[in-house]
């Protein structure tokens, strides 16, 4: 009897033509429930149209990623193509705003809704040179028309000259099946709540299975609508290695791949901490991973690019936009990002880190879903003022508006405005009482409302212009011209059985398999056991100095819903326990109280990443709605206030630890480093 796999936990309805794949897998079809299963390594199946390959002996895959979002630099294909040595050239579009975007492009043109710098931008100059290579592309740039995309893709190659074949995945859309969803479970674990009345969209996240089929079936180039965004990474390494869909301390691995890749330009130094320290951001170099079948891998970057990859500009991307890191819950697989290490390879151009220790564990029987709802109308005015007391006069200057437009309201029998949010940007206004500001004589007006009629906002759009000569002297005009009322789309997430979604497969727009993912059989699991790392340390040595917080670490944050995180990161392991002891979660609670809703229960949790000597903290109803919802100017909270919390002073420590800094920042020799650290630890020590 063969020694058979475990058994794949997807379910295929397959289509008419459709081959079959020679891993393991149960198929529903017309003639019942059948295990196919064929031991030859690299074909599987030959059927009338297409053709099923699974992995082969290929050791390692490379893989780049040339776009973080929609509107990401056009520089990151060319340099990827001629210098990454590609397998995969894969792109990343999709956000909770973007999808908010595209929805209302293709409400306006339904042949729209996909992300067409793709299309035209990314593979039209360059889709020569992808076939000559031999790189196969995957992208959700389809957004929430990627069929549609695959058409304009169609007419690129055929415009080439070229036969290369053009994988769609659908399935992701449920606002078909909006009528048979009365009640849905929320995504926060608050319980069960009713659809808006007001829906506007509604888009599961896929995993990377599909993306597989497609690869499998031989696709050049695969295109998606929503799914997790590390899934175009992942994809890929379960097609070339033929990693089985329980294997999940792989399927972590190359999940892990691809969340650091996945925001191309954040993991090779954007956005950094120390960003005085990357050089040549006018060429900056985007991420490459090269991955091994046993899911170690290496990141770079292309030679002869600017940018820097080191642990810092890593790590951070390792901790952006995640919750509980031993929980980080994907389509495929939960992870444990908390024990991940992160290692420099040295002697690589423009630096290299090998990355390591995530774990794996069975995923959720549910898909997340991100809803859109529409919740009234939108404006910003932006307007510059310049001159002695810039700020005084840009305060009362918005403040007048808004008082006048109220008195028009109110004549007219039109309700107030529903929120109001005036920054005095120069002022340190984001700071709220952290404010270090001693007066500007340049200042910029941010003013943003939010009313149920977009008559009201008309009215107050028009209102704006005077204030050019009618108010303070200085307002040198409006950015952008007489600000646009537009519709608010707020975010609605809320989770929906695995087993109650088809994911469809198209190939030369023909439908060729329908996926039904059954789910595991096994649990649902919790997270794994805080570990004693956890605990702080209540011996450690304390003294009169004290460090600023971007002096022992560094810090990267992101965005979800209305939700936020900020990671904090030891620039030294010496400087964690500090970091945990000093930085808690009622500390960081009370610095941003002025950002979060009052009255939210538990509103930061903190958690810790001893494999990276780091911290994670959440922070609950925090970014004022979140996305295109919110009237701020941060509003999705990855610009600012990472940086607010570097400035705070957290650590009162001992010469030991200033030493530590020195030598760190290598402003002292080693020899004057021991001294310095020795001397006070045989004080304390006779002490």
């Amino acid at each position: 009897m063969p020694n058979y796999p475990r058994v794949s936990r997807i379910v295929h309805t397959l289509a008419p033509r459709t081959g079959l794949c020679c891993n393991p897998v149960f198929y529903q079809s017309a003639v019942g429930l059948s295990l196919q299963h064929n031991n030859t390594r690299r074909r599987c199946h030959l059927s009338q149209s297409i053709r099923y390959y699974t992995h082969t002996a290929k050791k390692t895959v490379r893989i780049g990623c040339a776009s973080g979002f929609w509107g990401d630099t056009a520089t990151s294909v060319p340099q990827l193509i001629y210098s990454g040595k590609l397998d995969f050239l894969v792109f990343d579009y999709l956000s909770e705003i973007t999808m908010s975007l595209l929805t209302a492009a293709k409400t306006k043109m339904p042949n729209m809704g996909y992300a067409p710098d793709f299309v035209q931008m990314a593979l039209a100059p360059f889709i020569n040179d992808i076939h000559k290579r031999g790189i196969r592309v995957v992208s959700n740039g389809g957004g929430v028309n990627p069929l549609a995309c695959a058409e304009a893709i169609q007419e690129v190659v055929k415009k080439a000259g070229l036969d290369l074949k053009v994988a769609v995945v659908t399935g992701d859309d449920l606002m078909p099946q909006r009528n048979s969803l009365s009640e849905v479970k929320m995504a926060d674990g608050s319980g069960n709540q009713q659809l808006p009345k007001t829906l506007h969209s509604m888009n599961a996240y896929l995993g990377a299975g599909p993306i597989q089929r497609c690869l499998d079936a031989g696709a050049d180039i695969v295109v998606t609508g929503r799914c997790v965004d590390s899934a175009v990474a992942l994809g890929p390494l379960m097609h070339t290695f033929g990693w089985e869909r329980d294997n999940y301390d792989l399927l972590a691995a190359g999940s892990l791949a691809g969340h650091l890749i996945e925001c191309g330009a954040q993991s090779t130094g954007g956005i950094f901490t120390d960003w005085h320290k990357v050089p040549d951001w006018d060429n900056m170099g985007f991420p490459v991973v090269e991955c091994s079948s046993d899911g170690s891998f290496v990141l770079s970057k292309p030679p002869k690019t600017g940018g820097l990859v080191s642990f810092g500009t890593v790590a951070e991307q390792l901790v952006y936009e995640i919750g509980n890191p031993r929980r980080y819950l994907l389509p495929d697989v939960t992870c444990d990002f908390s024990q991940v290490v992160i290692k420099e390879v040295p002697g690589v151009e423009g630096g290299a880190v090998r990355v390591s220790g995530v774990r794996g564990y069975a995923p959720s029987h549910d898909y997340k879903v991100c809803a859109t709802y529409m919740d009234g109308f939108r404006a910003t005015a932006v307007c510059p003022v310049g001159g002695p007391r810039a700020s005084e006069k840009a305060r009362r200057t918005a403040d007048s508006i808004i008082k006048r437009t109220r008195r028009i309201f109110k004549q007219l029998g039109l309700e107030d405005f529903s929120s109001v949010n005036v920054q005095v940007l120069g002022a340190e206004d984001t700071y709220g009482p952290h404010a270090n500001s001693k007066g500007c004589r340049e200042s910029v007006i941010w003013m943003s409302v939010h009313h149920k009629q977009k008559k009201a906002l008309e009215l107050f759009a028009r209102e704006i212009a005077s204030a050019g000569t009618g108010m303070a002297p200085g307002l040198t005009g409006i950015v952008g011209g007489r600000p646009r009322v537009s519709p608010v789309l707020k975010p609605f997430f809320f989770l929906h059985p695995k087993s109650q979604l088809k994911a469809n497969v198209y190939i030369g727009g023909e439908l060729v398999e329908t996926l039904l993912e059954a789910g595991p059989d096994t649990p649902e699991q919790e997270a794994p056991p805080t570990s004693a790392e956890d605990v702080t340390d209540a011996d450690l040595p304390s003294g009169p100095h004290s460090y600023r917080l971007e002096e022992l670490a560094y810090t990267r944050s992101g965005d979800k819903g209305d939700s936020a995180n900020i990671g904090v990161i030891a620039r030294h392991p010496l400087f964690f326990p500090y970091l945990k002891k000093h930085l808690t979660s009622s500390v960081v609670e009370r610095y941003f109280s002025h950002l979060i809703q009052p009255g939210t229960h538990n509103a930061v949790t903190r958690y810790t990443l001893p494999g990276i000597h780091g911290l994670n903290f959440v922070l609950q109803s925090s970014l004022g709605g979140g996305g295109v919802a919110s009237l701020r100017s941060d509003p999705q909270f990855c610009k600012t206030v990472r940086k607010m919390l570097l400035s705070r002073r957290v650590a009162k420590g001992t010469a030991l630890l200033g030493a530590c800094l020195l030598l760190y920042l290598k402003c002292l020799s080693v020899c004057s480093a021991l001294l310095a650290v020795l001397v006070p630890f045989l004080i304390w020590m006779a002490s």
